[in-house]
C-alpha cells in the first residue's frame, strides 16, 4: 500500500506537527509513504514515518539525490521540476494533503483526474457540482484511516 503525502515545501510548525503525525500513523498501518522528498510537509511526514519504522520514497524535482530530506529512504530523481507532482500522486492508491500552496493544489488536481482519492487536512477545499473533491479530515488519525481504507479498496 502506497499513500502520498502532499503539502508545501515550507510550512508552519503546526502544519509540520500534523504532517509528522500523519507519517507516523501511515507507517504504523504498514503503508509506504511517497512524497516530493523535499522540506516542509514532506520532511515532517517522512520524519514521522521513519520514527515508526516506515519506508519513505521521495520523488525529487531535480537530478541530485542529495537534495532529498534526511528522512527519505528511496530518493527518485526526475529532473522534471513541478511535473514530478504527477508521478507522486500517480504512484499512490490514495493521497493526504496537509496544508499546502499551489503545488499541492496541482497534486490534488492530478490525483482527482486520475481518480485517486484525496483526504484533506487543513488544506484546500474544492466543491463543484458533479465533481468529487477533497474529503475533509479533522485530525491526522482520521485522515490516515480514510486514506488507508480507500487504498485497500484500490
Amino acid at each position: 500500500m502506497i499513500i502520498a503525502v502532499i503539502g508545501a515545501g515550507e510550512c508552519t510548525p503546526e502544519v509540520a506537527r500534523l504532517a509528522e503525525e500523519v507519517g507516523r500513523r501511515l507507517a504504523e498501518k504498514g503503508a509506504i509513504l511517497i512524497c516530493g522528498g523535499l522540506g516542509g510537509v514532506m520532511e515532517a511526514a517522512c520524519r514521522g514515518a521513519n520514527s515508526a519504522g516506515g519506508t519513505t520514497v521521495g520523488v525529487l524535482s531535480g537530478t541530485n539525490p542529495g537534495d532529498a530530506n534526511p528522512y527519505v529512504d528511496i530518493p527518485i530523481v526526475t529532473g522534471m521540476g513541478q511535473a514530478r507532482n504527477v508521478i507522486v500522486v500517480a504512484s499512490a492508491q490514495a493521497a493526504i494533503a496537509v496544508g499546502g500552496g499551489y503545488g499541492t493544489l496541482s497534486e490534488i488536481g492530478h490525483a482527482r483526474k486520475l481518480d485517486i482519492p484525496v483526504v484533506g487536512l487543513e488544506t484546500w477545499s474544492l466543491k463543484k457540482e458533479g465533481y468529487t473533491g477533497i474529503v475533509e479530515a479533522k485530525s491526522p488519525a482520521e485522515a490516515v484511516e480514510k486514506a488507508v481504507a480507500w487504498a485497500k479498496k484500490r
